[in-house]
């Protein structure tokens, strides 16, 4: 039986936890707008990362930066259990300024052995899983020092400036015009025009610059704004005909290959937990 929680921390800046344990879940390509710090806590994880697969297993950190394409998977029978957070890069560059490290960090390790900062993950996994019930301040504070410390001890200079020179503007002007209208039935001849590139070629750049083909990266978007629409408490039938899904079957199964749970039980937060049936 799989198990996944998500638990929503509006007083720590909206930071999202997820506990979750899997047999059979395969997650699809993709990426988040933060990065993904997670602990395995028992069982192994095959993921997909920068170029290569890396397997975490129990009390080894799994690391994503934001905007990286990733998956991830059981590597071992039985499946695997983690606690995952995904802060936004604006917490990481507030503390940057505040520990003068040069900008956003870059974790260049996919997993990390580290046994004294899983367990200050822990402690804050089980605090932000508490509820909003218990103290905010140690909460806040908790986070703030675990990341500085993920930073201080595991973080690189982030390849951000040579990530922006590599990439053509026509690149980024696509991606904006794809998150302004994922919704909407695109076509790649639009796209092209957008680019001032022929499709073909656009295609192909695309996904060496952002790691997904345009499609990809436009569900990707649809979820996003569907988590969004979950969020400010939309019904759901309502939620899949605004983010652009066919019917609210095709956003459930599109929602589960990325989230891990289906739109339903997310729509269940702060903190419940969800019992997952295929």
């Amino acid at each position: 039986m799989e198990q996944a929680r998500f638990i929503h921390a509006a007083d720590v800046g909206g930071l999202e936890l997820l506990q979750a344990t899997y047999e059979r879940q395969r997650f699809s390509r993709h990426s988040h707008e933060g990065y993904t710090i997670g602990v395995i806590e028992c069982g192994a994880q095959r993921f997909f990362r920068n170029g290569s697969n890396h397997v975490a297993s129990q009390d080894c950190l799994i690391i994503v930066n934001a905007d990286e394409v990733h998956d991830g998977h059981a590597a071992s029978e039985g499946g695997w259990s983690y606690q995952a957070i995904y802060p936004l890069p604006a917490v990481f560059a507030e503390l940057s300024d505040e520990l003068q490290l040069g900008g956003l960090p870059y974790f260049r390790d996919s997993v990390i052995h580290d046994p004294l900062l899983a367990r200050q993950l822990r402690q804050l996994f089980r605090l932000l899983a508490a509820g909003q019930g218990g103290n905010s301040l140690q909460r806040q504070t908790l986070m703030m020092d675990a990341m500085a410390q993920l930073m201080l001890r595991h973080g690189g200079q982030r390849r951000s400036v040579a990530m922006l020179q590599e990439a053509p503007l026509a690149v980024q002007r696509v991606r904006d015009y794809i998150d302004a209208h994922c919704q909407d039935n695109l076509g790649i001849e639009t796209l092209a025009a957008i680019a001032g590139l022929n499709p073909f070629y656009l295609t192909r750049l695309f996904q060496r610059t952002v790691g997904l083909p345009p499609h990809t990266y436009q569900l990707q978007q649809r979820i996003a704004l569907a988590r969004r629409l979950i969020l400010q408490g939309m019904a759901l039938r309502d939620v899949a005909q605004q983010a652009g899904f066919v019917d609210q079957s095709h956003l459930n199964r599109c929602f589960k290959r990325i989230m891990g749970v289906t739109p339903g039980r997310y729509g269940l937060l702060p903190a419940t937990t969800a019992v997952l049936r295929d």
